[in-house]
């Protein structure tokens, strides 16, 4: 059965409006140079403690607190979104970020700092981008007609998949400067960039309604969710596919070097297929939802990863691996964007931080419990186990998608 979703105006009229639009262009632009700090820092960060403390596992530790801030937080960040205005909101965890960065580099400039000192910065960081990224989702659906939504965020998420293939080329430019740290001054400074662009954005936010209370709109943000099925049902499935993808994410490195003994260089091109195929899956999206509902590319996709999956466990040689990788990052780029899209189309504006919090901290509800298992699978058995139940998940997802509202609806 086709599930079709027409739209007032033909493809290319509305690229063609969307790249003309001065908001979608600051957007597009802004998120594009936050990207790239992020994975600066992001990368910098375990490497100057790494650096300090040659700990591997003082280095893991850094990695584990960007969870902190989204499992913990993010629905309570939610409503403080959904009370203030989102461009001002925006500017401030910009401007945080930078003032957080430039101390730390003061810090380890002048000696070796206490190692807590960078676990808080790091935390610090990663609450303040969450808090960016939070707001940003409202600011998208206020920026931006509603026709325009899902090739914005194909667009957005292209650039961002982008960035991410540029990972082990930005580790290499960091371990050539002069110092490590002075990445986090550099990251400061795109920062400040981007905290300029956001300034010209035009954002055409309703006045915020009377508040009732911090608990009471929390509750309120939690009935929206329930009242939503669709919505809901979509969560329960990206809990378990996130649970899968960190899995796989976590495994996929030590496979690479432990069962196919890749070099460097060899690991890098491999893990770069993954990102290409994110890219092909953004240039993909727009046409598929001219097609086809989220639910029934949400279900399809699934299947796909799960062949992706048992790919990766059936691999022998990088060519197979990385042909695996990137069927795995076009059709998890085609998931994302629809369940992105789908939760701005339907959640009302005045709830859009509330719903983006809530369903934030659920969708990454089972990782860590998900990541810690695929490492000790490794360790005890074999890396491979870890993608056959990565593939079996997928499987039983797939089925409860197929079989529920979200396939007929």
């Amino acid at each position: 059965m086709k599930h079709l979703k027409q739209f007032a105006e033909p493809a290319a009229p509305i690229l063609i409006h969307l790249w003309r639009h001065p908001g979608f262009l600051i957007l597009f632009l802004t998120g594009g140079i936050i990207a790239f700090g992020n994975k600066i820092y992001e990368l910098a960060l375990p490497l100057i403690l790494y650096d300090l403390t040659h700990s591997a596992v003082k280095m893991s530790t850094m990695r584990a607190i960007e969870f902190l801030p989204n499992l913990l937080l993010a629905m309570f960040i939610g409503v403080l979104v959904d009370r203030v205005h989102k461009k001002s909101w925006s500017l401030w965890a910009i401007g945080l970020q930078i003032c957080v960065l430039l101390g730390l580099y003061a810090v380890i400039s002048y000696g070796n700092p206490p190692i807590f000192v960078l676990y808080v910065s790091g935390f610090l960081l990663m609450l303040f981008g969450y808090a960016f990224n939070n707001a940003r989702v409202g600011i998208v659906k206020h920026s931006l007609p509603e026709e325009m939504l899902t090739p914005a965020n194909a667009s957005f998420n292209f650039m961002s998949t982008l960035v991410g293939i540029m990972g082990p080329a930005v580790t290499g430019l960091l371990l050539m400067l002069p110092v490590l740290y002075d990445a986090l001054f550099i990251t400061a400074f795109l920062f400040s960039i981007a905290f300029v662009l956001l300034i010209f954005l035009r954002s055409d936010e309703p006045p915020n309604a009377q508040q009732a209370g911090f608990w009471r709109e929390l509750r309120a943000g939690w009935a929206e969710f329930r009242s939503n099925k669709l919505l809901w049902q979509l969560t329960i499935a990206v809990i378990f596919l996130n649970a899968t993808s960190g899995m796989v994410d976590t495994t996929i490195i030590f496979y690479a070097k432990d069962a196919l003994r890749l070099n460097n260089a060899e690991l890098g091109t491999v893990l770069a297929a993954a990102g290409v195929g994110g890219l092909l899956g953004s240039l993909l999206i727009s046409r598929l939802r001219r097609t086809y509902s989220v639910g029934v590319l949400v279900t399809i996709t699934t299947l796909c990863v799960a062949l992706s999956y048992l790919l990766m466990a059936l691999s022998q040689s990088n060519m197979m691996l990385s042909f695996s990788l990137l069927l795995n990052g076009c059709f998890e780029m085609i998931s994302t964007v629809c369940i992105w899209t789908f939760r701005q189309e339907s959640t009302p504006h005045q709830l859009i931080g509330r719903i983006s919090g809530i369903t934030g901290s659920l969708f990454k509800l089972a990782m860590p419990i998900t990541i810690v298992s695929a490492g000790w699978i490794s360790e005890l058995a074999h890396p491979s186990v870890v993608f056959w139940l990565a593939a079996l998940g997928n499987l039983i997802i797939f089925s409860y998608c197929r079989f529920s509202s979200l396939w007929s609806k």
